[in-house]
């Protein structure tokens, strides 16, 4: 299944997209995609609905704003130097175990909602990321039962203010929880449909490829990841894992590239669909 959220901040509905139909409005099923229908087996549930319901399901035209794939998590849990070829290029040694930190709920937004730059930033950087979302509650998964708590896969492009991250108290939530820093979409698709052990993932700031990585460059994959986290929290139905950038970064470049107001982000995953932020002046 392929899903997708749309319509006016707040007040987003739910679409699926179907190899016959294309993008239909499935919001006559009554919930959104958050905690409560991933935790009640919501895709079978909307799967068997849709299934009967089809022919009375709507289009979604072109024009509707998208909004992230998931209603508000309860929280963003993100793995940092998690590719080989980012942790060479900032210089770090490999990790010995995933690096964790979060992201406030706050900073979720749309795939392609414009990205008004925290104030007095000088400093944002980008990072494309496979991100994953959480299907039921998760605590000590072992590792080979990593598929049952999986709902899906989407793209999360990890904003990070690396002044804000680096040089204001060394806490890396302080540069990377800004309102819209975690942009999630455009589709969540089930793991039976996505190869996520080899998913490229590209992104361009106004047109120049900046990052050209693979997921089989994760120095912890997805089942790890999954195993891991849940070591040490409760992961709740809805809750996003991304998963770490590749190379590419503008702070690992020489001399360091940051985005400034009237740049144009652009990034795709494979299978995943694309995403795309103007990045406007501050608030």
């Amino acid at each position: 299944m392929k899903l997708f959220r749309f319509g006016d901040p707040g007040r987003e509905r739910i679409g699926l997209l179907s190899e016959k139909a294309g993008r239909v409005d499935v919001s006559a099923f009554g919930e959104d995609y958050g905690e409560a229908f991933f935790g009640t087996d919501g895709l079978g549930r909307l799967a068997r609905w849709y299934e009967a319901h089809a022919a009375e399901c709507p289009s979604v035209g072109a024009d509707p704003r998208i909004g992230a794939v998931v209603a508000r998590p309860s929280k963003i849990v993100c793995v940092g130097l998690n590719f080989r070829d980012h942790a060479a290029e900032t210089g770090a040694k490999l990790p010995p175990e995933p690096m964790l930190f979060t992201k406030a709920t706050t900073a979720l937004a749309g795939p392609y909602d414009d990205l008004p730059l925290p104030r007095g930033s000088k400093k944002t950087d980008w990072e494309v990321e496979l991100a994953l979302v959480i299907g039921k509650r998760a605590r000590y998964v072992e590792k080979a039962r990593w598929r049952e708590y999986v709902a899906g896969f989407t793209l999360m492009n990890d904003y990070s203010e690396r002044e804000h991250q680096k040089e204001r108290g060394g806490q890396f939530v302080k540069g990377k929880s800004a309102d819209g820093f975690a942009p999630l979409g455009p589709l969540l698709v089930t793991p039976d449909e996505v190869r996520f052990e080899n998913l490229s993932l590209r992104l361009r700031v106004n047109g120049e490829l900046m990052q050209d990585g693979n997921t089989s460059d994760l120095i912890f994959d997805v089942p790890t990841l999954v195993s891991h986290i849940s070591e040490f929290m409760t992961l709740l139905p809805g809750d996003v894992i991304s998963t770490g950038t590749p190379a590419g970064v503008g702070a690992g470049r020489t001399p360091p590239v940051y985005l400034k107001p009237g740049d144009v982000v652009h990034y795709e995953g494979e299978g995943l669909g694309a995403a795309r932020q103007r990045i406007l002046e501050p608030v």
